[in-house]
Parts: structure tokens; C-alpha cells; sequence
């Protein structure tokens, strides 16, 4: 993988840059949109192409690796094939969801030990065999496995978490030294810092990491219900840190405000399921900003769902159309919503770029910002 920093916005961190890989290009920043088990929700991939465009989506390692499972992904010849993609992939490592099965795992030293919410068997994530699923899967960026501290979270537990998850990441570059790419085309490993929401941590983390000197790096343990003020205070501090030649990688994150806020902070790279989840429960943002298609106000307002007219499904389907598919639970609606929200987040970060390179970012980023807080 390679990188190259097309420029710097003077009057913030901000970046446009450009990833190339083994399966293209990608212009950052850049939104990806998840593909949480080898696919985008109620989104087809000739839809996902034509009308959203992204240069890399998201897979998710522990919810692949459970079902299909890694033997079917191999006789597949990986994930790319699989799913008929022939863009770019990053899986991320499963430490979010471990994280997130609280009730049903076990850490130590050694790895993870977590109870499958499929059928309830036991299975155990270390970070050589993440590597090797992620071998498996086949995704031109993987994650380094690595725990992922609730918030709040003490500052004992989150100090602990993250040696640990630094002594996880040279297994993980370890192995990965030992085993080839099962797909004759390359991988990049991305570090993650970790440290919760305290400035020393993540400080010494964040160096921690450049210090390991990867292709890219990534910042975890963010968008887990801390206030976005803090999240944008340790961004502000690792990105600080963070080699500049190398691309940052903010993981879950976020709403239109976070993704924005964050790219004046220098990330390059986001991903969160908000944009489909939010849009299967009748949740639409704008550029004007957020509507809740389901109300009665929409009923009879034959405007496009967005009134610049964004995306391409926009100038197909009327407010109003789309509020009586919710009405009546027809799934082309959730289909049509979803679309129109990847359509908008991606219009968005490419929007961003535009003025990076024009050097008028923050002067519009500050007016986005204004206009995507309301509700319509």
C-alpha cells in the first residue's frame, strides 16, 4: 500500500490525500461504508457502484469468521470474490465486538474467549488467529487485534488494556511476518491506538504505534458514548503524533458533524453503520439537515428526498413516496433510505476534499456544520 498527501488545509489539520492498493485508488478523506458479512445492508452492489461509488467498504472479522466461516470465504478465494466486489476491502479485527459481547467473553493475556451470539459456541480470538482469518478473508487493509475499553472506563483497566493490546500488536506483526497473502495480492496491517478518553495514554500509545512504523494507523476505543467533545480533544492529541505520511483511520465514526469535525482534526479514513441503521428506521440526512421521513409532515411534500439533489436516487423518489413505503413497511423504502444515506456520506467527504484542495475547508466545513444540525 502506498500513500501520498496531495496537500494540507493551512488553516487546519485537514488532509486530501490518495491510498493506492492492489484493487485501486482511494481519494481521501473517504467514508466506507459497512459491509458488516459480505454485504452493504439492503443495498445491492451494482446499486452500491452506480449510485454510491466508494473506493473501499468494510467487512467485519468476527461475524465473517462465524458465518460463512473462513474454510467457505477460502473456497470462495476470499472475500472480493465471494461477494463480487472488485474494489477495495478493510476488515477490522473483531476487538470492537468482543468489546461489545460483554457478557459473553473472557479476556486475558493469551486472547479472548467469547460464547457466538449465532448458537452460543465457544470460540477463542488471539491475535495470530485473527491474522490468519483476516488471511482468509482477504481484505487489502487488516486490523491489528486489540481491545476496545468501554467508556467510561477506569483509568487502572484502560492503562492495563492498552499495554496489553500493544504486546497483542507484535504478535500480530510477528505472525504476519511469517505468513503470505493467500491471494496473490498484497495486505496492510493498521496498528490502533487505544488509551480511552485520558491525554497520557493516548499520547503514549499514539507512539507507541508510529513507533511500530505500519502503512497506516488507525485510532479505537472512540464513538463509544464518550462526549464528542472528548473524542475530539484525543484525536486532536494522536493525530498530533501520528506520522503525517502515513493515513489515520478514526474507527466508527460517526455522524456527518463527527466525520466533518474530525477531518479538520486530520483523519482520512471513517466508517459507522449509522448512515444504513438510521436509514432503515426512517432516518434521512441532508445537507439542510436530518428528516424523520416516517412523519405526517412528508405525506404530501413531492420535493426530492434532498433538495440539492445529491445523489441519484434523490431526483427518483419524492418525500412523500418514501413516507408511504415506510408507512407501508414495503422494504423498498429501508432500500431507498439506505442508499440515499451512503449517497450523502460519501457526497460529503468527497465534498470536503474539494475544498481542501481549494483551501475554503474550514470556511465551509463551519457552515455544513450549522446546517446539518437541524431537524427539518
Amino acid at each position: 500500500m502506498h500513500f501520498e498527501l496531495k496537500i494540507s488545509d493551512p488553516k487546519s489539520k485537514a488532509r486530501a490525500g490518495v491510498i493506492t492498493t492492489d484493487h485501486g485508488t482511494i481519494e481521501t478523506p473517504i467514508f466506507m461504508p459497512v459491509g458488516t458479512v459480505g454485504t452493504v445492508k439492503g443495498v445491492h452492489q451494482t446499486e452500491l457502484k452506480q449510485e454510491i461509488n466508494p473506493d473501499i467498504i468494510l467487512g467485519n472479522t468476527y461475524h465473517l469468521y462465524l458465518r460463512p466461516q473462513t474454510q467457505i470465504l477460502e473456497q470462495a478465494g476470499g472475500l472480493h470474490k465471494f461477494m463480487n466486489w472488485d474494489r477495495n476491502i478493510l476488515t477490522d479485527s473483531g476487538g470492537y465486538q468482543v468489546y461489545s459481547l460483554s457478557q459473553r467473553r473472557k479476556i486475558n493475556e493469551e486472547g479472548v474467549k467469547f460464547k457466538s451470539h449465532i448458537d452460543g459456541s465457544y470460540h477463542t480470538f488471539t491475535p495470530e488467529n485473527v491474522m490468519e482469518i483476516q488471511r482468509s478473508i482477504g481484505a487489502d487493509i487488516i486490523m491489528a487485534f486489540d481491545e476496545c475499553t468501554p467508556y467510561p472506563c477506569d483509568y487502572n483497566y484502560a492503562k492495563r488494556s492498552m499495554h496489553m493490546t500493544h504486546r497483542w500488536l507484535k504478535r500480530c506483526v510477528s505472525h504476519l511476518e511469517k505468513t503470505p497473502p493467500k491471494y496473490g495480492y498484497n495486505q496492510t496491517l493498521f496498528p490502533i491506538v487505544q488509551g480511552s478518553t485520558y491525554k497520557d495514554l493516548r499520547k503514549q500509545s499514539a507512539e507507541f504505534i508510529t513507533s511500530i512504523g505500519a502503512d497506516g494507523n488507525a485510532i479505537g476505543g472512540l464513538s463509544v458514548g464518550e462526549p464528542a467533545e472528548e473524542m475530539y480533544e484525543m484525536t486532536d492529541i494522536v493525530t498530533d503524533i501520528l506520522p503525517k505520511d502515513k493515513p489515520r483511520y478514526l474507527m466508527g465514526v460517526g455522524t456527518p458533524i463527527n466525520i466533518l469535525e474530525n477531518i479538520a482534526l486530520g483523519i482520512d479514513m471513517f466508517d459507522c453503520v449509522m448512515p444504513t441503521r438510521n436509514a432503515r428506521n426512517g432516518m434521512l440526512f441532508t445537507a439542510q439537515g436530518t428528516i424523520n421521513i416516517k412523519n405526517n409532515k412528508w405525506k404530501d411534500d413531492f420535493s426530492p428526498i434532498d433538495e440539492m439533489g445529491i445523489t441519484f436516487v434523490d431526483t427518483t423518489y419524492s418525500k412523500a413516496y418514501l413516507r408511504h413505503l415506510f408507512a407501508s413497511k414495503e422494504l423498498l423504502g429501508k432500500q431507498i433510505a439506505s442508499i440515499h444515506n451512503l449517497g450523502f456520506y460519501l457526497w460529503l467527504v468527497r465534498e470536503a476534499r474539494k475544498h481542501i484542495l481549494a483551501g475554503d475547508f474550514i470556511a465551509w466545513k463551519n457552515k455544513m456544520v450549522i446546517q446539518m444540525d437541524k431537524r427539518l
